[in-house]
């Protein structure tokens, strides 16, 4: 009786293929949750790619997978003089977003960051004098430019990694190996195409990992289904039914991510009045939960407890039997499953 990840393996594995065929030489990403994955079963399906090089989070997140994973580990986080020194083989390269973090790097591997209109790590155009000087010290593999998702004023991705490549190559920094995220395909072939002696590598983690929604789908199981009258109490808030129906008791708890939510960029009107209208039952303890039953979302009876959530499934809906599993739609980067079974 679990929240249990099922994955259309195969099905799966083709979407990974057809993302790294779009993206020669794409860095897979695998940082965070491992993506509702885990990172032991990403370091599994990137070396089945072939991926000579893994990005990871942080320096903790490579120590934990440098045994899964035997090329080289990308951290992305940049480095900072005094963080804590985390033991790693000589194969991790180490991200570094400022020309203070290069000379703390004396010897390492590193890949150096560009601030992009992101505006969150990079160094920018007025230090690339400084970085000659810095660079002999360390192993450079590269620059790394972190994209927006999002371009509201109509800007162009492609010109924005031009205008740092005519930067570096002015300030006469190699340009052999550009880390790039968030382009589309046709993009990184313009820019092949146009800097033909750069070697550009997407880092790509949701659209390889998350890309074919209908490959994965996250199920809990039903524990216990106790039938309740209106008016009869129930749960640790001793709350009344407001009707006839079933309380059932499906696996999948705060532990596992159920209930909680990342904000969300929201556009347009309709989203809007949706967040609106959902704050606004929310006031009065009602919550739509991510489990469906007989065709609908189910509304939460009481709060998600730790391992368990409680639903409240009215007398007209089918009654769940203990043993079923109901869909749950989860957002992958929050969920931790109990179990996953490839199909």
């Amino acid at each position: 009786m679990a929240l249990t990840l099922y994955v259309d393996t195969a099905r799966w594995r083709a979407h990974h293929k057809h993302v790294q065929e779009q993206f020669p030489g794409l860095v897979p990403v695998c940082k965070g949750n491992g993506y509702g994955f885990g990172h032991e079963r990403l370091a599994e399906e990137a070396t089945r790619l072939g991926s000579d090089v893994l990005a990871v989070g942080t320096t903790y997140e490579a120590a934990r997978i440098k045994d899964w994973f035997g090329g080289d580990l990308l951290v992305l986080t940049p480095y900072r003089r005094g963080e804590e020194p985390v033991p790693l083989p000589d194969r991790v390269i180490r991200s570094v977003s400022s020309i203070d973090g290069v000379y703390g790097l004396v010897g390492a591997r590193v890949v150096i960051e560009v601030m992009s209109s992101m505006k969150r790590h990079g160094i920018s155009e007025q230090d690339l004098p400084q970085l000659h000087a810095a660079i002999e010290n360390v192993r450079l593999e590269g620059f790394a430019i972190h994209l927006p998702l999002d371009r509201t004023d109509g800007s162009d991705a492609v010109e924005e990694v031009i205008g740092w490549m005519d930067r570096l190559r002015a300030a006469r920094l190699p340009l052999h190996t550009m880390f790039v995220s968030h382009l589309k395909a046709e993009d990184l072939a313009r820019l092949q195409q146009q800097f033909p002696q750069t070697r550009f590598r997407a880092r790509i983690g949701t659209r390889l990992w998350l890309g074919d929604h209908d490959a994965t789908e996250y199920r809990g199981a039903v524990l216990d289904v106790t039938r309740v009258s209106k008016g009869d109490r129930f749960g640790y808030r001793q709350q009344k039914a407001a009707s006839d129906g079933f309380l059932v008791v499906v696996a999948g708890g705060t532990s596992h991510g159920v209930g909680l939510e990342a904000p969300k960029a929201l556009h347009g009107v309709m989203p809007r009045a949706k967040g609106v209208a959902r704050a606004g039952l929310a006031t009065v303890n009602r919550n739509l939960s991510p489990f469906v039953w007989g065709g609908k979302q189910r509304w939460f009876a009481e709060p998600p407890h730790m391992q368990v959530s409680i639903l409240f499934v009215p007398s007209d809906a089918p009654e769940p039997k203990v043993g079923e599993e109901l869909v749950a739609h989860l957002r992958h980067t929050t969920t931790q499953f109990d179990r996953i079974v490839d199909r």
